[in-house]
């Protein structure tokens, strides 16, 4: 906790406003969200815009009038439907106690109808979920909880529907031991229940009658599951008379005052607890207001069905409070209760008068959460910019609930920060030094800014991968520590104003290290004995193993000698050599056959984020698709060399097939055969003539993609994981046979494991445990196929403002609503064809839906994946082939029981399928296929 809390201690300096509480409120903070200008509403309270305390966020009137009385109801402050958390952060007392308020009252503020439904946090610790129901009812939510920082965040994040809105946020300051708890440093008190027994209107007590403007609420108020199944006999009193309250949590004298008598004995009560069965503290507040008689007596005892234990106390209020009109407060710190929730007291037999009831509270004990491990480090850095950036006044903890818009964590329990990525955002003076004491820092990004002085020491940070410094105005030699970080994969320093020598460490491994623009910078070879690419780019000579080389770039890439290297003379581009190891199994076309076969590149068929596509047809009469580099930069290489190694080494009929690459004139191409019939989502969501509307020929195109599958993540030593399948990148031939395409992002597992990797894949078909977590598995790939499976069954993309109704965004959470509550129909294309079977579509969807589960650890291997599709393509063709396929579907088991795993040891393994005149679907289920 107080390493979560202690985060907000540096942010300080984001908001300008230090809030002095006024002497007639002392410890009150009273926030009008979306309000303009500060005003005092009828009781008093002085109510303060909200502007200067968080970041982000559009100010608006509400539409729809409302029983709320007061000018801080009439306007909210609503934030994007984002993946962000929107934060205020107010100043408090460390080590005090707090009452934290904030209101929700909708409104129809964006005009919509739409219900928002979306999460509040306190700081890194989830506090509640809010669901709004009703346009003109308020949701409110309370809690207390020991400040363990000089500063408190209350955060906005996650909404599944609507947009994330608040109307006012209160911060009320307790005094001594006010809702003291022995577990306050690891819990907070969620409040449940706040009642005024006897309450003489409808009417909520609140300041100025309770000084600390605890909001008691009448128990004449009725609505659903609130304080029903009362006891016959029940009636109301009341006193003017003063009531001695200062002992324990001082309840109002206002609240003290009234209360309610069982004149038959007994008092009988039911309500709902949201968020219950949890453990509670819970207390009853009693005072003798009634002038009994000398023969009179008052005692009872509590009762709570299902837990005899709480009724052997017996209660005699005026001799447990020493007196009339005094209060006595008897209650339990930790109980666990049950969401309905039926109480009563009843009397004892030596008892003449009925029990007695003046006030009740319940809260619910909420686990605080750690935050951070990084959490004090990152709020000193951004407090150096808090007065000129907004990127520094996020607020809350970096990580959790959600990360900061600028920073990616870990998904441990008590993440890190694992990349930072600050490009492009005017940042000047010195590299924040807390930067280097990220340990668990894998990235970081801080280009086009203008940094200067010297690059800090970064070997506390031993997981550093990527250093992108580039564009800055930084000076001076570069750390001999960065050869030292056992994991630095790229440098990228160019364009800055370093001097000195190029340390000799930093050749002692493989890495990309860029230091062009840097004229002071020179490098004297020391025995380069690791794969490495320097792009030098310097003005001037420098000296490259022991040779004088002029260059405009020199790139050197360790062959199978050491020391052996290519050198790239000054009128060839980034890129030329890049492919000298990567590509030796590849064949290599000269550029004069690229542009004889594309007629010099006339015919463009598709485009991507690597490039363009062009047809083209071989001397031989093959016919081509050209993928012609456009993306240049580093990440765009990158893809190219990784597609170029991925598929020089596999070869599977449901892959498309790889013919060759050429890298010349600085021209970067991957050739491969030509898909006649385009991508599979053109065929989903193109014009209607080329809809596919067969649901057979839907299931032969899974069935096809999913053989693809296998083979990357079964048949390949180490497994290939292609990290974004989507329906773009599933290509159909001539004969409307489908082959997975784009191996770009595709990465190999390691000894079978997680794979550390920035998140990269296409929204909508990105697995939400990778993108949190950055660990990929081939389940990330099932994810996605998941989602395909859903793009075939209703025909639509995976995000859409259109198609999913007014509460819901994506195919996978509109999908899952309509599955679980027994409604295929509603998924269904409409412009498929009639005539399935209802049953072949259930079991898709079912797979489909385990294929989408938020845990990898939740979803099928493809290989069962596969399995179903076979069969729900067995019960389309008839009973005959559904008995065919299971039979065939055995013989496999016990053949695969029994066969060695050498089988699958190679990526080289190319299939003959030509088998004594089987089927294709019975050769694709022989031993040792993929």
């Amino acid at each position: 906790m107080a390493s979560a809390f202690a985060a907000a201690a540096a942010l300080l300096l984001f908001f300008h406003l230090q809030l002095l509480p006024s002497a007639a409120q002392p410890g009150f903070i009273s926030l009008d969200c979306g309000g303009a200008r500060d005003h005092t509403d009828a009781i008093g309270i002085q109510w303060t815009s909200d502007a200067s305390f968080v970041s982000g966020g559009q100010a608006t009137q509400l539409l729809v009038q409302n029983s709320m009385q007061g000018q801080q109801f009439t306007t909210v402050r609503y934030f994007p439907a984002d993946n962000r958390k929107y934060c205020y952060t107010m100043n408090v007392r460390n080590r005090t106690r707090y009452l934290v308020r904030a209101t929700f009252l909708y409104g129809n503020f964006d005009n919509s109808n739409v219900y928002p439904k979306f999460d509040i946090s306190l700081g890194a610790s989830p506090w509640s979920t809010i669901v709004i129901d009703d346009a003109t009812t308020p949701v409110v939510e309370e809690a207390i909880i020991l400040a363990a920082a000089p500063t408190l965040s209350v955060c906005l994040s996650n909404a599944s529907t609507g947009q994330p809105f608040i109307s006012t946020l209160e911060l009320r300051q307790f005094n001594g031991s006010l809702y003291y708890t022995t577990d306050e440093a690891r819990f907070f008190l969620a409040l449940s229940a706040r009642i005024n027994f006897g309450a003489e209107s409808n009417d909520s007590v609140r300041y100025p009658d309770d000084p600390f403007d605890r909001i008691w609420e009448s128990d004449s108020v009725r609505r659903a599951n609130y304080l029903v199944d009362v006891a016959p006999g029940t009636e109301r009193i009341s006193t003017t008379k003063p009531i001695f309250v200062s002992t324990n949590e001082e309840p109002p004298e206002k609240v003290m005052q009234t209360a309610v008598v069982g004149q038959d004995g007994s008092l009988n009560y039911r309500l709902d607890l949201e968020g219950f069965p949890a453990n509670a503290w819970g207390v009853s507040y009693f005072a003798e207001i009634e002038d009994l008689a000398p023969n009179e007596t008052r005692k009872f005892k509590l009762d709570v069905p299902g837990m005899p234990a709480l009724s052997k106390p017996t209660v005699d209020v005026e001799e447990n409070a020493q007196g009339k009109y005094r209060l006595y407060e008897p209650g339990y710190t930790n109980l666990s209760l049950p969401f309905v929730f039926s109480f009563g007291f009843k009397k004892t037999n030596d008892s003449s008068k009925g029990p007695i009831l003046n006030a009740l509270e319940i809260y619910k004990y909420v686990q605080i959460t750690i935050g951070s491990q990084d959490a004090n480090i990152m709020a000193s850095m951004v407090s150096r910019y808090s007065g000129e950036a907004d990127w520094a006044q996020e607020g809350g903890d970096p990580c959790l609930p959600a990360s900061w818009s600028w920073v990616q964590c870990s998904s441990e329990d008590a993440p890190r920060v694992f990349s930072i990525t600050l490009s492009g955002k005017n940042i000047k003076g010195s590299i924040p030094v807390e930067l280097t004491k990220l340990s668990g820092l894998v990235e970081l990004r801080l280009d086009g800014n203008s940094f200067s002085g010297q690059i800090p020491d970064f070997s506390e940070c031993r997981n550093l991968q990527y250093i992108h410094l580039e564009n800055n105005q930084l000076t001076g030699e570069l750390p001999p520590s960065l050869g030292d970080l056992p994991n630095l994969k790229e440098l990228y320093i160019q364009n800055n104003k370093l001097s000195g020598q190029v340390p000799k460490s930093l050749f002692k491994r493989s890495i990309i290290l860029n230091f062009s623009g840097n004229s002071g910078l020179r490098m004297v070879n020391n025995g380069i004995s690791h794969t490495i690419i320097i792009i030098c780019a310097v003005v001037g000579a420098i000296v490259l193993l022991g040779a004088s080389i002029g260059c405009y770039f020199c790139i050197c890439w360790r062959k199978k000698k050491p020391h052996e290297v290519v050198i790239a003379t000054p009128a060839k581009k980034l890129g030329s050599y890049f492919s000298e190891v990567a590509t030796e199994s590849a064949h290599r076309f000269s550029l004069s056959e690229i542009e004889d076969a594309t007629d010099k590149f006339e015919r463009r068929i598709g485009s991507g984020g690597f490039g363009i596509v062009y047809y083209g047809k071989l001397a031989d009469g093959r016919e081509i698709a050209v993928k012609l580099l456009t993306n240049d930069s580093y990440q765009g290489i990158r893809e190219f060399l990784n597609e170029v190694t991925l598929l020089s080494r596999i070869h599977h009929r449901h892959l498309v097939t790889f013919l060759g690459y050429s890298q010349q004139d600085g021209k970067n191409i991957l050739v491969y055969e030509f898909m006649h019939n385009g991508t599979l989502k053109e065929h989903l969501r193109g014009a209607d003539n080329d809809k596919i509307t067969s649901w057979l020929k839907r299931l032969e195109i899974a069935e096809d993609a999913a053989k693809g599958i296998e083979y990357l993540h079964t048949g390949c030593s180490p497994t290939i994981i292609h990290r974004d399948l989507k329906s773009s990148n599933i290509l159909l031939d001539k004969n409307m046979r489908a082959k997975v395409a784009d191996f770009g992002l595709s990465k190999p597992a390691v000894d079978g494991s997680h794979v550390s990797s920035i998140v990269r894949g296409t929204v909508g078909y990105l697995d939400p445990e990778y993108y949190i977590s950055q660990q990929l598995t081939e389940k990330s790939d099932i994810y996605s196929f998941g989602v395909i499976l859903l793009e075939l069954i209703s025909g639509h993309e995976p995000i859409s403002n259109d198609n999913f109704g007014l509460n819901c965004r994506n195919i996978v959470a509109w999908a899952r609503s309509h599955i679980e509550s027994g409604n295929i129909h509603a998924i269904i294309d409409q412009s498929m064809d009639r005539g399935y079977d209802l049953q072949s579509v259930w079991k898709i969807a079912e797979v489909a839906i385990m294929c989408v589960k938020p845990k990898g650890a939740q979803r099928p291997p493809i290989s069962e994946v596969l399995k179903e599709i076979q069969d729900a393509i067995a019960i389309e063709r008839g009973p005959q082939e559904m008995q065919r396929t299971t039979t065939i579907q055995q013989q496999l088991l016990v053949s695969n029981s029994n066969r060695s795993m050498a089988d699958s040891s190679s990526v080289n393994h190319h299939l003959d399928l030509e088998h004594n005149g089987e089927s294709f679907d019975e050769l694709l289920m022989r031993p040792g296929l993929r």
